[in-house]
């Protein structure tokens, strides 16, 4: 059902680390706002991801079960975005910005929560990120692929939400720590980077039948 789960695993962890607008997201509502607001926002994001992850399960597993043809052209169409976005990362100068981040004296947590499941289910890059990662980890041959795909979201939905409770919790350390080191986030992008390249370079060249 579930394949190299190990590399699926260290990859999600790598790319939860990744300083993105998820990160943006969590820490303007956390040092803006307080940490209360901050893990609400982090469960959005989480619930965000769940809708996605029910996405890719319901429409890759028909495609995985019906065609061969049309997984192989989703398997090499990913194995390309892959490589895209790990040189986009690995290129990437900007770091992370924190212009946005801003103090705010009223808040309303079921807006914060509404705002972050909007911010991540309406973000292309998640859904295409889902689409050409998670179905590399399960075996076409697989008679449950809807459950291959479930297990896969769970856990990458479980790796991020604690890393982003911890951005909650720890925001005004985390960021003091990356105001002090502008390369932080530079150096997380080009790690990564580097191993979504190694990923898409297994996912294009893997015999997977």
């Amino acid at each position: 059902m579930i394949i190299h789960f190990e590399t699926f695993l260290i990859a999600g962890i790598l790319l939860n680390l990744t300083p993105g607008n998820d990160t943006i997201f969590i820490l303007s509502k956390s040092i803006g706002q307080g940490r209360k607001a901050g893990i609400v926002s982090a469960l959005g994001i989480a619930a965000g991801t769940v809708v996605h992850t029910l996405m890719a399960a319901l429409g890759l597993s028909i495609i995985i079960a019906k065609s061969l043809l049309l997984f192989n052209i989703i398997k090499y169409a990913g194995a390309a975005y892959l490589l895209y976005i790990g040189y986009k990362m690995i290129t990437d100068r900007g770091g992370l910005q924190f212009r946005d981040i801003e103090k705010k004296s009223e808040v309303n947590y079921r807006v914060i929560f509404r705002d972050a499941v909007i911010t991540n289910v309406l973000n292309p890059k998640v859904g295409l990120f889902f689409i050409s990662f998670l179905p590399q980890f399960i075996n076409p041959a697989s008679a449950s692929p809807v459950t291959g795909f479930l297990l896969l979201g769970l856990t990458f939905i479980c790796t991020g939400l604690t890393w982003c409770a911890i951005l909650a919790l720890f925001s005004s350390a985390i960021f003091n720590g990356l105001k002090q080191h502008s390369k932080f986030s530079s150096w997380v992008n080009r790690m990564c980077g580097a191993t979504i390249i190694s990923l898409g370079i297994k996912v294009a060249f893997t015999d997977r039948k």
